[in-house]
């Protein structure tokens, strides 16, 4: 038996909406809890509210003065209009589940347009011992974006001391309460001395700032995360300047780009199941079937890939990769779509898990390109596996090792070794292998008329 890839056209527009988010994850709701409009309560559409007076969002300590919240020297984006705030209702509280305390303006939540000026914490919404929320009206994305951070021990705006710094990015369709819902990073940080930020990042930001046919502007996806989130927590909220990132994933791309664009700032990068080379044949189809699957101008990302090759190669690990140097790496993907160890038995397959065969191809284009340059990294290709969460929390903690020690903290050291393959393991003879098992069953029709591929003999 020998496999047959899918042409290149077929696999970007099979893997537009399923690559960068796991097949498993549950419904997402856009803003969960943020409302504190009474049960039952009527609330009004945003072109049904009525502009109300300009407000000045309650003094905050984390707030980034105009020049220190813009030192890049990209475009300026516009600036929307302020307008009323949108109210939501309340959606219901589980037993158990702790009531928020909420701080700020309460009726700023997420996804409402920024509000003139710098970027602004505008309002907390404390969900239990370590979690709080902050929403920040960020003018580098044009609306207000919520984070989720799990505070250490000991932790207050007031205390004389930092804490170092691990941020977690999210998939694509997804948003910032992913890791605290779906996998068990609460419980597995808690004795951690570290701050642990978890950003919104959009269905499809692809942490970038958006080209937008050179006028720049929001989404400046990369703006807000690396500058307004990263200052307004050093501000405001005693973050220090010791910093780990990893993500799955789409988040996975961000983590390694972010480092990469950014020689220093992050001390470790751990990645899992993401893009780590977005020019490479096949890629670009994929990225661009991606944002037009979203509704967006598949152009708007990064321009054209043939006209616009600069802003391709500014935003390609690949080509960003010498930047990695003094920084602890850590990749990891399965290498098919096959189920593996923490699939149920009988999971049906799914298109999504074509992820792993696609990020492994580009991983290891990353890895060669880091060899080539003396840069040390650390690598699990771990054959059978799907494109799910199981997997990236288990490749989370086989790096945490690398993480605590990048950031200084206890615990720190080589990764856990115990679920990792020889990571030559899984040469491939032939670019872009993805395949489907044998006796997949397929859970849907796949989009947009794409015809169902098999293995031949």
């Amino acid at each position: 038996m020998r496999s047959r890839s899918l042409p290149a056209a077929a696999l970007a527009t099979v893997l537009a909406t399923v690559l960068l988010v796991g097949a498993s994850a549950p419904p997402v709701l856009a803003d969960p809890g943020w409302s504190l409009v009474p049960e039952g309560e009527s609330t009004a559409e945003p072109s049904q509210v009525a502009p109300g007076p300009q407000e000045q969002p309650p003094a905050d300590p984390g707030h980034v003065p105009p020049q220190e919240a813009r030192d890049d020297t990209r475009p300026k984006p516009r600036q929307p209009a302020e307008e009323q705030p949108r109210q939501q209702p309340q959606p219901p509280r589980q037993e158990g589940q702790p009531t928020p305390q909420d701080s700020g303006d309460g009726r700023y939540a997420p996804w409402q347009r920024a509000l003139k000026g710098s970027a602004r914490v505008v309002r907390e919404r404390r969900l239990g011992p370590r979690m709080l929320d902050i929403l920040i009206s960020s003018p580098s994305v044009g609306q207000m974006m919520p984070v989720r951070l799990l505070l250490p021990r000991g932790w207050s705006k007031s205390a004389k001391r930092t804490w170092p710094v691990l941020y977690l990015l999210h998939g694509g369709a997804d948003n910032y309460t992913a890791w605290t819902r779906m996998t068990d990073v609460v419980s597995f940080t808690e004795n951690v001395d570290a701050i642990i930020v978890m950003p919104e990042a959009g269905r499809a930001g692809n942490y970038s700032d958006w080209y937008n046919g050179g006028r720049g502007g929001t989404p400046a996806w990369a703006t807000f995360h690396t500058q307004e989130v990263r200052q307004l927590l050093e501000i405001g909220y005693r973050a220090g300047t010791r910093r780990a990132i990893a993500g799955l994933s789409m988040g996975a791309y961000g983590a390694v780009k972010y480092a990469a664009q950014n020689p220093g700032m992050f001390s470790f990068v751990g990645a899992f199941s993401g893009i780590m080379a977005t020019e490479l044949p096949g890629i670009p189809q994929i990225i661009q079937n991606a944002q037009l699957s979203e509704g967006h101008d598949p152009n708007a990302l990064w321009g054209d890939p043939s006209r616009d090759k600069k802003i391709w190669a500014a935003n390609d690990p690949l080509v960003l990769a010498p930047n990695l140097k003094g920084t602890a790496i850590f990749l990891s993907s399965g290498t098919n779509s096959f189920a593996g160890p923490l699939d149920p038995p009988g999971s049906p397959w799914h298109p999504a898990h074509l992820g792993e065969p696609i990020s492994a191809y580009t991983a290891k284009a990353l890895s060669r390109r880091l060899d080539a340059l003396g840069i040390k990294h650390t690598m699990n290709m771990y054959g059978n596996g799907t494109h799910t969460w199981p997997y990236w929390n288990r490749e989370f903690k086989n790096s945490f090792p690398m993480a605590l020690r990048a950031l200084g903290l206890k615990g720190g050291g080589e990764p856990d070794v115990a679920t990792m393959r020889d990571q030559r393991e899984w040469e491939y003879d032939t670019p872009l292998p993805p395949i489907t098992p044998p006796d997949a069953v397929q859970p849907a029709p796949l989009p947009l008329g794409v015809k169902g591929w098999t293995l031949e003999p």
